[in-house]
């Protein structure tokens, strides 16, 4: 199997959900039926044509797809180097690429009789996909968020409330998206009968990050047709901002096993790599280990134990990646570097002011790696960058950071 993933980047993960070393099931004997019960289901979903008939109407009709590919004309001025395109799918319905895979997975469950969906987040933007598709289809939704990103994405938090969701703070560890993972992971462990988990990144035990990668592939699918309509070749490179990767994963996917296509992972710097682990960059400063039902590169200490990450942006603050991202890695089909808060700050405000999109912190960071070294390519570079989310949730941690007061007017 190794020779094959080898062959065909597109070809993983294995019978076991491995890629290469990396992926994996670490899971009690309690969720090991669950898992086995998902895996049987969305491997008879992937050949039910019924079933990509809903999702390609709901992707169409609810989500809003295609996201527009979008050629960034006056960044690419700014630049005076590569021609910079992004894949917008920030107009996504909920503001960002989340809801591309929780639709997937509440197929799934409704499918396999579940009623009551929880799930973790960061950012808020899965949590907000998962109410929203909750509230559509009239399923019990509740939400794991930790207590830190519950007040730094307030406007997150009560769109969940208006949604129908229950919102759960999570106090553990430093309140953030690995702890509110660890919350659900202990519900569905007791609630295993009418319970479905919905992972919102292409992490977890297998199936997950096969599964969630699939669902957001979509990203790639449109992005692949549409460069070829407006360039009429593929792009020299592709960039997408990385916590667990799933934007990530579903802008690449497609692109794996064209050799001639560049791909850059962008993960959360913080206050800098060196800045005793003040970052989230577990690819460039951690080592593989285990986390969350699967082997992958996570910040640790000497003795294993979980480190905790730091980032401006609450998507991107998880101590792990995703284990195909770990794979790529290794092999050396993909790059991964580490912006800081401070560039990704930067790249905020001129992606504002030069094209009039308020991005999240999310696709900042991968922004501010295009404006790193879009410069110094040809005019011919075709750059192509995942938009994955919209600003509106950010704009009081960047007013924060930036030392500016918010006058609402009450």
């Amino acid at each position: 199997m190794a020779e094959e993933l080898f062959n065909s980047f597109m070809t993983g993960p294995d019978e076991q959900g491995r890629f290469g070393d990396f992926g994996g099931r670490f899971v009690s004997e309690t969720l090991m039926p669950l898992i086995l019960d998902l895996e049987a289901e969305y491997e008879n979903a992937k050949t039910d044509d019924s079933f990509w008939a809903q999702m390609n109407d709901l992707w169409t009709n609810y989500v809003g797809r295609p996201s527009p590919l979008y050629y960034a004309d006056r960044l690419t001025k700014h630049c005076g180097g590569a021609k910079i395109y992004l894949k917008r799918d920030e107009l996504n319905h909920t503001g960002a690429h989340k809801i591309n895979n929780v639709l997937g997975q509440i197929i799934l469950a409704r499918r396999m009789g579940k009623s009551r969906i929880i799930a973790e987040t960061g950012a808020g933007q899965h949590g907000v996909a998962t109410a929203t598709v909750c509230a559509k289809f009239g399923l019990k939704c509740v939400v794991y968020m930790g207590y830190h990103d519950v007040e730094r994405q307030a406007p997150n938090v009560f769109r969940m409330k208006l949604l129908g969701a229950e919102v759960v703070p999570v106090t553990s560890g430093r309140g953030t998206l690995k702890d509110a993972m660890n919350d659900a992971l202990r519900d569905w462990v007791t609630n295993v009968e009418d319970t479905f988990y919905c992972i919102g990144t292409v992490a977890g035990p297998h199936p997950y990050p096969a599964m969630v990668r699939d669902f957001q592939a979509i990203i790639g699918k449109e992005a692949k047709e549409q460069m070829l309509q407006q360039e009429g070749r593929f792009p020299d490179t592709l960039i997408a901002a990385i916590g667990g990767g799933s934007n990530a994963m579903g802008l690449f996917y497609p692109f794996l096993d064209d050799k001639e296509v560049g791909i850059i992972g962008v993960e959360a710097g913080g206050k800098g790599v060196n800045a005793k682990m003040e970052h989230c960059a577990s690819l460039i400063g951690g080592r593989p280990g285990v986390l969350h039902g699967n082997r992958t590169f996570l910040l640790q200490d000497d003795d294993g134990q979980i480190l905790e990450g730091f980032s401006i942006s609450a998507g991107l603050d998880y101590p792990g990646i995703g284990p195909e991202h770990a794979w790529l890695h290794e092999i050396g089909r993909a790059e991964y570097v580490s912006i800081t808060d401070v560039e990704a700050l930067e790249a905020f405000q001129i992606c504002c002011e030069l094209e009039g999109i308020i991005p999240a912190l999310e696709p900042s960071h991968a922004l501010a790696h295009v404006l790193k070294i879009a410069p110094n390519l040809p005019k011919d570079h075709l750059i192509c960058m995942n938009m994955c989310g919209r600003g509106d949730k950010d704009i009081f941690t960047v007013a924060a950071a930036l030392g500016i007061e918010i006058n609402t007017g009450a």
